[in-house]
């Protein structure tokens, strides 16, 4: 009933697969192509920043359910800051701010409220947004909410939460994928809506306790493992090839394969997987330790989207950028920057030491014609499973659905050696 559980790819998904075998008792080799692990989630000391910074930005909520718990379980959890459910926003075209201010309990009496909702919106504008529990699956947001692109309810609010959630268009993606997430978070009320912001990074809350937690119990981790090949018999995957060497698999081993989508192909014909990929553009900048306290804060009407100030560095984060991430990075700093500067009330301060990191196939395209192409954990090899933020979580390509997909294919995992 033994054998070892082999994990390929060390990025989030992986990392909660491996942490939930691992907590079990069950043997764990985990493997990597990079260096490092973490994927998307890893951070990294950049030299002219003098700082730490994210390869790329993400927010969690206390309503991550899947999150809270990985947090929990590899002793992280006091590494996030968790913060009032109050999202600023400012319009960078004419310097208005406002707050979103999330009510207490399901009933939303803050868009009922001028005072806690952006302006120019209604409160039709956001109870549009029940509309996306009875799309279905072939609808887009913009289909399901009715909303003109330009609207105020559009740009205020619906547009910076679909950049945020889903990296792309609302008039593209799906909205049964943002009906989900509504579900389990702004659906609840505040107490499932507080910003969850690392303290000192990603890596050291999601990526290096979860090493240490691996380490203790004995799990092994192969750095520059790059795969070669995966053979594959009638029912089962019969041998794992690397770069480095070949791994023949015990009649009780197993595979979770952890590959971003756009890789599955090359090693598992066969096995549907999402077409297309979306862009993400991040910009991390040095400013005045004053303007950089812990904080976050949204952006309408210029390039940048969402800014999360930490330790004297402001990080941007663009979603929905095929297009920005075509130009070259000192177009993107100047561009950025200028919106960084309105927001932090910097005046005219000098574009300062800063880093672009360009993520161009950093989710899949979440189209509703996509839905039908995300894989399932199980596949046709019994010893072979999936994980991704790629695979059929019923959630957007998130830090959620991905801990969610590594969690599930661990389980599945178990659930194959019970007696």
């Amino acid at each position: 009933m033994g054998g070892t559980v082999h994990i390929i790819g060390a990025g989030i998904a992986g990392l909660s697969a491996a942490v939930e075998l691992a907590g079990s008792g069950t043997p764990v080799v985990l493997h990597e192509g990079a260096g490092h692990a973490g994927g998307r989630c890893r951070s990294f000391h950049d030299d002219a920043l003098g700082g730490l910074i994210d390869n790329g930005n993400h927010l969690l909520l206390s309503g991550n359910r899947a999150a809270v718990a990985y947090l929990e379980r590899i002793g992280a959890r006091t590494s996030m800051h968790e913060a009032d459910a109050v999202f600023p926003f400012l319009d960078v075209r004419d310097g208005e701010r406002w707050d979103i201010r999330l009510s207490p309990g399901p009933f939303p009496r803050w868009a009922f409220s001028a005072a806690t909702r952006a302006p120019g919106t209604s409160a039709m504008d956001y109870l549009r947004g029940l509309g996306l529990a009875f799309a279905g699956q072939k609808l887009t947001v913009a289909e399901a909410l009715g909303l003109p692109k330009g609207s105020p309810g559009r740009e205020m609010f619906w547009d910076p939460l679909v950049f945020a959630v889903l990296n792309a268009e609302a008039d593209e993606v799906a909205a049964t994928l943002l009906w989900a997430v509504l579900r389990e978070t702004v659906g609840q009320g505040a107490r499932a809506c507080r910003p969850l912001i690392a303290r000192r990074g990603l890596g050291p809350s999601l990526i290096e306790p979860a090493l240490a937690y691996l380490a203790v119990r004995g799990a092994r981790v192969r750095f520059n493992a790059r795969l070669r090949a995966i053979d594959l018999a009638s029912d089962r995957a019969c041998a794992i090839r690397f770069v480095d060497g070949d791994l023949v698999l015990g009649e009780s081993d197993s595979i979770i394969v952890a590959l971003p989508h756009g890789l599955i192909g090359e090693f598992l014909p066969g096995i549907p997987t999402p077409e297309g990929a979306r862009a993400i553009v991040n910009a991390h900048f040095r400013v005045p330790a004053s303007a950089g306290v812990l904080r976050l804060l949204g952006l309408v009407g210029g390039t940048a989207q969402w800014i999360f100030a930490r330790d004297g560095i402001a990080s941007v984060t663009v979603s929905a950028a095929d297009r920005l991430a075509e130009e070259d990075s000192e177009s993107i700093a100047a561009k950025v920057w200028d919106d960084v500067r309105r927001a932090l009330a910097l005046g005219a301060m000098p574009l300062p030491a800063h880093r672009i990191v360009k993520e161009k196939r950093a989710t899949f395209a979440q189209t509703p014609a996509n839905l039908a192409r995300r894989a399932k954990t199980r596949t046709p090899w019994r010893n072979l499973f999936l994980a991704g933020d790629w695979t059929d979580t019923g959630l957007p390509a998130t830090l959620e659905g991905a801990i969610r997909s590594g969690v599930g294919a661990a389980r599945a995992v178990l659930q194959t050696r019970a007696p």
